[in-house]
């Protein structure tokens, strides 16, 4: 084939491929769609996944170089190639066991670079899987051929592909000679990012070692040693601290209550200096008489068939703001922080600010 320069075996080859395009691009589809279902069924956040049918100028590169070791164009494994790329190192290898019980995986044939352990290997440490549909999988009778191409798979962390990609781009791995202070600098980054691959799956498991312990310890009640944040609020409000107070609450009106998250009551929380879990049970516990009284002024004279989930937790926010002398401005502030700034926060403190003047807390002050 005089435009690429290719010998009568490789031009053959050539053709065979432009021949097999339709078929390469059905392939293509199945495999995409076998991996799409099979990461979605894990769970696992990916940073990418892609497909490719290599170009008819880079396989006949790819043949102009070793088209010899090639009897047919089924020998060429990668006309069809896929990419999966992970967040995380351990995610490489959760990947690679689902795709070995979803494909035939050519052992042979595959190879894993992350055990290669060269001093300049970070941006090509995948794995690469050579496979086949099994037919068990995937069978369509009109086109037996899908289930004899070879195909492949490559696995690599983000970190991982970034630097292939830097590295393709800069020329790095060409015939050019290259200066050894070149060389040193590119190796020192690369030990760099793969320091980082690893921190971040470490950080990970460090993260996720916390979350389990702090929710063991909600769970057992032992809540002087649980940090107030994001995570823990959801594991405590899963145990449903204001049910009672909640339950007090609409039961002087007879009202349903309808269930809002309390995300927004978190930095109220903070901001009014909770920092456990132990501060917002020792809130519940003071305040909760206080609390309802509250409700029986704001309720007791209205007939509301409707209330929020969190009037419980308003309500004893409230009076811990009132009794640390916060009044109106107080209670307007947390308004502000729960829904948003806006003008009837300060009608709503004024008319609140009128009921809770009747407590018996704040008259004994």
């Amino acid at each position: 084939m005089a435009e690429y320069g290719l010998d009568v075996h490789c031009a053959m080859l050539l053709e065979d491929y432009r021949d097999q395009l339709p078929t390469y691009s059905l392939l293509q589809q199945v495999v995409m769609k076998e991996l799409h279902a099979l990461v979605k069924q894990a769970g696992i956040e990916l940073n990418a996944i892609e497909s490719r049918i290599k170009t008819e100028a880079s396989l006949a590169g790819k043949l102009a170089l070793k088209g010899s070791k090639y009897q047919t164009i089924k020998d060429v494994t990668d006309i069809l190639g896929a990419r999966i790329i992970t967040f995380y190192n351990e995610d490489v290898d959760r990947i690679a066991s689902m795709v070995e019980a979803l494909f035939l995986v050519d052992w042979d044939n595959s190879i894993d670079k992350r055990k290669m352990h060269q001093y300049d290997s970070f941006g090509y440490n995948s794995l690469h899987y050579i496979c086949k549909l099994p037919k068990s999988r995937y069978f369509d009778e009109s086109h037996p051929e899908l289930n004899d191409i070879a195909f492949e798979i490559q696995m690599r962390t983000a970190l991982q592909h970034v630097w292939s990609a830097i590295q393709h781009d800069i020329g790095y791995k060409t015939n050019i000679e290259i200066p050894t202070e070149y060389h040193r600098n590119l190796s020192r980054l690369a030990g760099l990012l793969e320091l980082a691959d690893n921190e971040f799956s470490r950080i990970r498991t460090d993260i996720s070692d916390y979350r389990r312990r702090m929710e063991s310890l909600v769970q057992k009640g032992e809540l002087e040693e649980v940090l107030l944040d994001g995570d823990t609020f959801h594991s405590y409000i899963a145990l449903q601290p204001f049910e009672k107070l909640n339950r007090q609450i609409a039961a002087i009106t007879q009202a349903e209550l309808q269930n809002v998250p309390p995300t927004a009551y978190l930095k109220l929380l903070r901001l009014m200096g909770m920092n456990t879990l132990a501060d917002v049970e020792r809130m519940i516990k003071e305040n909760s008489d206080d609390a309802y009284q509250l409700a029986l002024f704001q309720l007791g004279s209205t007939d509301i068939d409707i209330l929020s989930s969190n009037i419980g937790l308003q309500n004893l926010c409230i009076v811990h703001i009132l009794k640390a002398g916060g009044g109106k401005a107080g209670i307007r502030w947390m308004f502000d922080i729960v829904n948003g700034v806006t003008p009837n926060n300060e009608v709503m403190a004024e008319i609140i600010m009128e009921q809770a003047e009747k407590l018996a807390f704040i008259q004994k002050k």
